[in-house]
C-alpha cells in the first residue's frame, strides 16, 4: 500500500511508484483484481457533485417566506432546489410549472 506522509507531502518510495505507473503503457498495467462494470443501471448521476454556494440577500414576499418556512428547517435549500428546476427547465427551452 502507497502511503503520504501526514502533512500531504509525498514520500520519495510514493514517487518512484507514482512514475513507474506512469511510465506505463495501459495494457501493462494489471486490473485482474478490479471487476470491469458492464451495468450502469444502478448509477446515480452526480451523487457527489457539491455546487459551490453564495451568500446572498434576497428580498421575498413575506407570504411566500413563510410557505418556505412552514415546513420547517432547510428553506433555504427548497428555495435554492426550487430556483434550480426553473433554471434547468429554462435551459432545456421548456417553462417549469
Amino acid at each position: 500500500m502507497v502511503r503520504v506522509e501526514s502533512g500531504g507531502t509525498m514520500t520519495p518510495d510514493l514517487e518512484a511508484q507514482l512514475e513507474a505507473v506512469a511510465a506505463m503503457s495501459d495494457d501493462d498495467i494489471d486490473t485482474s483484481d478490479i471487476p470491469e462494470i458492464t451495468d450502469w443501471s444502478g448509477a446515480e448521476r452526480g451523487k457527489f457533485y457539491r455546487p459551490v454556494k453564495a451568500a446572498v440577500t434576497v428580498r421575498l414576499d413575506a407570504d411566500v417566506l413563510h410557505w418556505l418556512k412552514q415546513a420547517g428547517k432547510g428553506y433555504q435549500s427548497r428555495l435554492n432546489a426550487i430556483l434550480r428546476k426553473e433554471m434547468a427547465a429554462q435551459s432545456k427551452g421548456r417553462k417549469a410549472a
